[in-house]
């Protein structure tokens, strides 16, 4: 699925325009963008929750060459599905 039909499928489901999902949808990534760039944990029960890490340096191959390469250390994204979110997959 990706971001219109997302949008469409929010639309049904809220009975709001698709003009608002959209905007709606947009507001939830920005102030989670935001949030997790300040270190903040996002949590929304029954759903999951998104922290970041931090991955440390290492040392990678590069498959074209076989060459030892290094890798940065950053930060990175995690999701951590809720019960709820889980056992509905199922």
């Amino acid at each position: 699925m990706n971001k219109s039909e997302l949008v469409d499928a929010m639309a049904a489901a809220s009975k709001l325009t698709k003009a608002d999902s959209k905007k709606a949808l947009d507001a939830f990534m920005s102030v989670t963008g935001k949030a997790l760039k300040k270190g903040d944990r996002i949590s929304l029960v029954g759903f999951g929750s998104f922290s970041t890490a931090k991955r440390s340096a290492r040392e990678g191959v590069n498959p074209r060459t076989g060459k030892k390469i290094k890798i940065a250390a950053k930060k990175v994204v995690k999701f951590k599905a809720g019960a709820a979110l889980a056992t509905s997959v199922k």
